[in-house]
């Protein structure tokens, strides 16, 4: 488990969720053709690919390691930020109201919560 990259992604998501919540709060949908919803999807790509890559990263890893792992938890939550932000930005983009970057907040909001988990079962403490 990189430390570093589950560092960097739960940073990356803190940040883009914080993005989400100033568009909330000045009730801004997520929009593809302004600045400010390029900003947020942008955002989201890029924790995107930073999540495909510990989730490829992670399960390299727990096939290589010899230490006692619960394989289905470990690569649940290595599979999980990977599904639930893509929707997140769907359902963002699907709704026209404040409500839109809101779904983008809890998204992001899960992202962190499920690094911490995915560390504690990496070291056996869960």
């Amino acid at each position: 488990m990189n430390e570093v990259v589950a560092t960097t992604l739960t940073v990356v998501a803190l940040v883009v969720a914080v993005w989400a919540a100033v568009l909330m709060l000045a009730g801004k949908p997520v929009l593809v053709n302004k600045w400010h919803g390029l900003v947020a999807l942008g955002g989201v790509a890029l924790l995107e690919l930073g999540l495909l890559g510990q989730a490829v990263g992670g399960i390299v890893a727990m096939i290589a390691t010899d230490r006692e792992l619960d394989g289905f938890s470990f690569v649940g939550y290595l599979v999980g930020p990977v599904l639930i932000l893509p929707l997140a930005a769907f359902w963002a983009l699907a709704e026209r109201t404040r409500w839109g970057p809101g779904v983008l907040v809890v998204g992001c909001l899960a992202v962190p919560v499920m690094i911490v988990r995915l560390r504690q079962v990496w070291e056996a403490h869960g």
